[in-house]
């Protein structure tokens, strides 16, 4: 299994310190992501074939990604905003490499799936307009008699004899650029990942279960474990799903935690919690007729 970025080593927290120290502390609201990993402790990832980046909001998982993906240039499909320290801190970090890292390794991002599904609404309101278009213009055309004069006349004499010929769906179906297939959010989303990962290199995911229900979360997470065994893809996923985290085999360090320790799926805070939940619940699924 493919290990293309092998390490990533955080500014020592003298490092931060100094920084810290020697800028005008009256000038900034935010020295972010400075002070962030200091009081967790952590200040190296080991990657694995799949690495997953856990924790609540803030923990700093989505700041691994962007500093990891910054650092190796992966490409990147939304705008991303820097903090006037971004750059200093990622001057600090030091990255190695097992494998060559491809062109197509990149970091997919939330926005990336959220402007992809704006693009495909906006395809098909257009392709809706167009649509009353046509419809009116069959209309029209139906029961307007159009004579063949010249050849000037006689894209105009093709149309109407081909509405006075066909029916109306058959007509609009015909002049109508295919449609974009309409999927529901989540199809859309599960569709963006595998499109986008599609050969191998190494793939920064933040929280991919975003737009995903629990069956295309489990199609996804089917997708990453084959794409990771037999086609050459390492992942690094920033996520709290319990179903990305029962990824097998992937590193997981949970960010809650303090000093940050790499631990099993079914000891993080957020799995124990939905098994305590449906366990609570066991008997309201029991079958009535057993």
């Amino acid at each position: 299994m493919a290990v293309y970025i092998e390490k990533f080593v955080l500014p020592s927290e003298g490092q931060e310190s100094g920084v810290l120290f020697s800028e005008n502390r009256t000038c900034f609201s935010s020295f972010y992501p400075f002070r962030i990993f200091p009081k967790k402790e952590f200040q190296k990832a080991e990657f694995s074939p799949v690495t997953i980046f856990y924790g609540g909001n803030g923990s700093g998982k989505s700041t691994m990604l962007n500093l990891v993906a910054e650092k190796a240039g992966l490409k990147r499909f939304s705008a991303f905003g820097k903090s006037a320290f971004f750059e200093k801190y990622l001057g600090f970090c030091k990255i190695e490499y097992r494998e060559k890292i491809t062109e197509e390794s990149s970091l997919l991002s939330s926005d990336d799936v959220f402007d992809y599904l704006l693009d495909i609404r906006n395809i098909n309101n257009g392709i809706d307009l167009r649509r009353e278009e046509l419809f009116r213009d069959f209309s029209e055309r139906k029961w307007t008699e159009s004579r063949l004069r010249s050849m000037e006349d006689y894209h105009d004499w093709k149309e109407s004899y081909d509405a006075k010929r066909k029916t109306q769906s058959k007509f609009v179906k015909d002049r109508l650029m295919k449609n974009v297939e309409m999927f529901s959010n989540g199809e859309s989303a599960l569709k963006y990942f595998v499109d986008k990962i599609d050969k191998k290199g190494v793939y920064l995911l933040d929280e991919p279960e975003n737009s995903l229900s629990i069956s295309l979360q489990l199609e996804l997470m089917e997708y990453l474990e084959n794409s990771a065994r037999f086609f050459g893809c390492q992942f690094i996923i920033a996520s709290h799903s319990p179903v990305f985290l029962s990824i097998p085999g992937a590193k997981i360090y949970d960010l809650d935690s303090v000093p940050v320790k790499t631990k099993k799926w079914t000891e993080l805070e957020n799995v124990r919690k939905f098994r305590d939940f449906f366990k609570a619940h066991e008997s309201e699924f029991e079958d009535p007729e057993d």
